[in-house]
C-alpha cells in the first residue's frame, strides 16, 4: 500500500517542478517589469540581480507552508487518502492553469490560484464525505477555513484600488519634482530621494523578503516589527549622506541603484514568501506521508491528519533545489519574457503596436476622463496649467546600447518604492495583498499619471488593464472549479483517473508549449529586420518585395485549398485555410499599423516613395480581406452541412482556380525578377479571368431560373465570384504600386 502512495508523493514533486517553472515564468513580471522597462542595465545584469534575490529568498525561507497545510481547510478533519486526493487535484490544476496564462502572456496571481485550488478541492472532498456518511458533522465550515478565502477576495479588491491610486498620486508628485529632464533636479534632490527610496526598500527586505528566514530569530523579528520607524529613519539619514558623498566625488547613478536594489528586494520577497505557492502542496503531501508511515497505521481511510496542524519546518535541501530551479527558469523561460512584455507594453511612454483592442468600458472611461479634464481646465489658471504641462513634456530616454527605454528610471524607481511600501505596510497589518496585483497596478497607475496613456493609446491600454484584472477573477473561478472537478474525478476513478489526468495535463502543456514556441519563432523572425537602428531605402525595398512574395504565395495556396475544400466538402482543409487567412489578416494589419515608423526611416524628402509604400500596404490589406470574405462563407457552408455544389459549378471553380494560380505564379516571377515590363501581359491575363468570372455569373443566373440551385448555393457562389474579382483587381493594383515604389527608390 505504501508503495502506491510513495509513487503519488513522487508525482506531486514532479508536478512541483513543473509548477516552479510555470510559476516563475508568471511571477517574473513582479520584479523584472521596472528594471527591464527602464533598461536600468543590460538584460544580463538585471537577470543576475533578480536571480540573486530569488536564490537568497528561496534558500533562506523557513519553509513553513501554512497555506497548503492548514490555511484553507482543517487537516484534522480529513483522512490521509483524502488529503492526497486534494493535493493531487490542486497540483494538476495549478500547472495547467498557470501554463495557460503564461502562454497568452497574462500576469496572474499564484497566491490566488493555489488558495482557490485548495478551496475547490477541499470543498469537493468535504461534500463527498458529508454525502457518504451521516455520522460525521454535516456543516461545511467544520472542514473548510472559509475566512482565508474571503480575506484573499478582499485582498484582490484592495490591491487593485489602493495600488493604482497610490501609484498614480506618487508618480504625479515625483514627476512634477524631477520632470523628464531630471539630470539637473537629481543633483539637487537626488540624495534625499535616494535615501528615502532605499530606506523603504531596505525595510521591505527586512519585513517581507527576510520574513521567517532561518537566520532571523523571533527576537530579531519582534525588534524589526516594533522599531519600524527608527529603522527607516536611520536608513534614510545614512543612505542620504552616502548618496550625497557619492554624488560629489563620483558619477554614481542613484536611480539605477534604486531600481536594481528594488528588483533584488521584490525577487527575494517573491522567492521567500511565494515559494509556498509552488512547493507547499508537495511538501505538505510529503509530511502527510511521513506522519502516516510513522503512525504504523496501514489503513489510509482511518488515519486523520491532525499532525499537519503542527509547525513543520522544511528540509533546506528542498529549498535550495527549488531556488536553483527558479533561477534556471528565470534565465531560460521565453514565456516569462512574454508576460513581462505585456506589462511593459501597457506602461510604455511612446506609441506603437497595441496588443489589446478597444472596448466599450475603456472608451467610456476615456470619454468621461476627457470631459472631466476639460471641465477642470476651465477652472485652473492658464499659467498654472502651462507650468505643469512643461514638467510632463516627455523626452526619449535611452537605455543601454542606445535603445529607447519603455519608460524612464524615475518612473521605474517610483513603481518599486511604492510597491515595496504598500506590501510592507499590508504585511505589518496582516492584510493579504498580492505581490502581483500590487506591482502591476502601481505600474499602471504610474503610467496613467505620467501621461503615457495619451489619446492615441488610452483606450487600448485601459482595455488591456481591464482584461488583466478580469483575468485575475477568472483565475480564482477557474482554479476553484477545475480543482473541484478533478478532486471528484480522482475520488471516483482512483489510480486510473490519476494516470489519465497526469497524461492529459502533460499533453495540454506540451501543446501549449509548441504553440507558444511557434508563435515566438514567428515574432522573432518578424523582429529580425527591426534590429537595425536605421534603414536605407534599399533595405526597405527588399523587405517590401519579400513581404509581397510571401503574401501572394499564401494567397495562391489558400485560394486553391478553399476551392477544393468546398468541392470535396473537406471541413478540415477549410478550417486550416480559415486559420491561415486569419493570421494573414493579422500580419497585414500589423504592417499597416507600423507604416508610419517605416516611412520615418525613409529619406526626409522622399514623399513619393512613402506614398507608394502606403498604397502597397493598402492593397495588401484589401487582398487579405478578400480572402476572408471567400473562406468564411465556404467554411460555413460545409460546416452547416448544406447541399454540395452541382457538377457545373465544380468544373467552373476548378477552371477559375487553375487560371488564378497561373496568374499569381506569373506575378511572383515578375516580383522576384523585377520584370515589370511584363505588365501588359499580366493585365491581359487578368482580363481573361474577369471575362471568365462574368461568364460564370451568367451561367449561375441561368441555373437559378431553371431552379437547378437553391438560395444558399446561389449566395455562396455569387459571393465567391464577386470576391475573386476584387482579389484580382487589388492584386494588379498592388503590382502597379510596387512597380512605382521600386522606380521611385531607384
Amino acid at each position: 500500500m505504501e508503495n502506491i502512495y510513495l509513487i503519488l508523493i513522487i508525482v506531486l514533486f514532479a508536478l512541483a517542478i513543473s509548477d516552479l517553472i510555470v510559476g516563475v515564468s508568471n511571477d517574473a513580471v513582479n520584479f523584472l517589469n521596472s528594471a527591464v522597462g527602464a533598461k536600468a542595465g543590460t538584460f544580463k545584469v538585471i537577470m543576475l540581480v533578480a536571480a540573486l534575490g530569488v536564490f537568497i529568498g528561496a534558500a533562506f525561507s523557513s519553509g513553513m507552508m501554512e497555506v497548503a497545510r492548514k490555511g484553507i481547510f482543517h487537516p484534522e478533519q480529513f483522512y490521509f487518502n483524502e488529503i492526497i486526493i486534494i493535493f493531487l487535484a490542486v497540483m494538476i490544476t495549478d500547472v495547467i492553469l498557470l501554463d495557460f496564462f503564461n502562454t497568452i502572456g497574462f500576469p496572474t496571481s499564484t497566491t490566488v490560484s493555489i488558495v482557490f485550488e485548495l478551496l475547490g478541492a477541499a470543498v469537493a472532498v468535504s461534500l463527498i464525505k458529508i454525502s457518504q456518511n451521516a455520522d460525521i458533522p454535516q456543516e461545511l465550515n467544520t472542514y473548510i477555513n472559509s475566512a482565508s478565502a474571503l480575506k484573499i477576495i478582499f485582498g484582490i479588491l484592495l490591491s487593485v484600488i489602493v495600488a493604482f491610486t497610490v501609484g498614480a498620486i506618487i508618480q504625479y508628485l515625483v514627476r512634477i519634482m524631477f520632470t523628464f529632464e531630471y539630470s539637473r533636479t537629481m543633483k539637487q534632490f537626488g540624495s534625499v530621494y535616494g535615501g528615502f527610496a532605499v530606506a523603504i526598500i531596505t525595510y521591505f527586505i527586512l519585513i517581507k523578503g527576510a520574513k521567517g528566514a532561518t537566520f532571523m530569530s523571533d527576537a530579531t523579528q519582534d525588534f524589526i516589527k516594533h522599531n519600524a520607524l527608527m529603522i527607516q529613519a536611520v536608513s534614510f539619514v545614512g543612505f542620504t549622506i552616502v548618496f550625497q558623498i557619492l554624488g560629489w566625488f563620483t558619477r554614481f547613478n542613484i536611480l539605477k541603484f534604486i531600481v536594481l536594489i528594488g528588483t533584488f528586494a521584490l525577487a527575494m520577497a517573491f522567492a521567500g514568501n511565494d515559494l509556498v505557492n509552488f512547493i507547499g502542496v508537495p511538501m505538505a503531501g510529503f509530511e502527510s506521508f511521513k506522519l502516516w508511515m510513522a503512525s504504523g497505521s496501514g489503513d489510509v481511510n482511518s488515519f486523520l491528519m491532525s499532525g499537519l496542524a503542527e509547525k513543520i519546518d522544511t528540509n533546506p535541501i528542498f529549498l535550495f533545489a527549488a531556488g536553483l530551479i527558479m533561477v534556471v527558469t528565470l534565465y531560460t523561460s521565453r514565456k516569462a519574457k512574454r508576460v513581462i512584455k505585456t506589462s511593459v507594453d501597457l506602461g510604455r511612454q511612446d506609441e506603437g503596436e497595441e496588443r489589446f483592442g478597444s472596448s466599450f468600458l475603456a472608451r467610456s472611461i476615456v470619454r468621461t476622463s476627457r470631459t472631466f479634464s476639460e471641465s477642470l481646465g476651465t477652472i485652473l489658471p492658464a499659467k498654472f496649467k502651462n507650468s505643469i504641462n512643461k514638467r510632463f513634456d516627455p523626452l526619449q530616454q535611452k537605455g543601454e546600447k542606445g535603445k529607447v527605454a519603455a519608460f524612464d528610471l524615475v518612473r521605474a524607481s517610483v513603481i518599486l518604492v511604492v510597491s515595496s511600501a504598500l506590501i510592507s505596510y499590508a504585511t505589518s497589518l496582516k492584510l493579504p495583498l498580492s505581490t502581483t496585483y500590487v506591482t502591476f497596478m502601481v505600474a499602471m497607475g504610474a503610467s496613467l499619471s505620467d501621461r503615457a496613456w495619451g489619446r492615441e493609446s488610452a483606450v487600448y491600454r485601459i482595455t488591456g488593464v481591464i482584461s488583466i484584472i478580469g483575468g485575475w477573477f477568472v483565475t480564482a473561478i477557474s482554479a476553484f472549479s477545475v480543482a473541484f472537478g478533478l478532486a471528484i474525478l480522482i475520488q471516483w476513478t482512483k489510480t486510473p483517473g490519476i494516470i489519465f489526468l497526469i497524461l492529459t495535463a502533460s499533453v495540454l502543456i506540451y501543446r501549449t508549449h509548441m504553440a507558444h514556441r511557434r508563435k515566438i519563432h514567428k515574432e522573432e523572425a518578424s523582429r529580425a529586420n527591426d534590429e537595425i537602428e536605421k534603414y536605407d531605402d534599399i533595405s526597405i525595398q527588399n523587405r517590401c518585395t519579400t513581404t509581397l512574395i510571401d503574401t501572394l504565395k499564401v494567397v495562391s495556396v489558400n485560394y486553391e485549398n478553399i476551392v477544393f475544400g468546398l468541392i470535396e466538402e473537406d471541413r478540415r482543409k477549410l478550417k486550416t485555410a480559415l486559420k491561415n487567412i486569419k493570421e494573414l489578416n493579422e500580419e497585414t494589419k500589423l504592417l499597416k499599423d507600423n507604416s508610419s515608423d517605416t516611412i520615418l526611416k525613409m529619406r526626409e524628402d522622399d514623399v513619393e516613395t512613402g506614398h507608394y509604400y502606403v498604397q502597397v500596404l493598402d492593397y495588401l490589406r484589401e487582398i487579405a480581406h478578400c480572402l476572408s470574405f471567400i473562406v468564411k462563407p465556404a467554411f460555413n457552408h460545409v460546416d452547416n452541412n448544406h447541399k454540395e455544389l452541382v457538377p457545373e459549378q465544380v468544373n467552373e471553380l476548378r477552371s477559375l482556380s487553375d487560371a488564378l494560380k497561373e496568374l499569381l505564379d506569373f506575378i511572383l516571377f515578375v516580383l522576384k525578377e523585377h520584370k515589370y515590363d511584363h505588365m501588359d501581359e499580366i493585365i491581359y491575363k487578368q482580363q481573361l479571368i474577369l471575362d471568365q468570372i462574368a461568364k460564370f455569373k451568367k451561367l449561375q443566373v441561368k441555373r437559378i431560373k431553371n431552379k437547378d440551385t437553391g438560395t444558399r448555393n446561389t449566395m455562396l457562389y455569387m459571393e465567391l465570384m464577386a470576391e475573386t474579382k476584387n482579389l484580382l483587381l487589388f492584386t494588379i493594383n498592388l503590382l502597379k504600386s510596387q512597380r512605382d515604389f521600386m522606380s521611385e527608390i531607384k
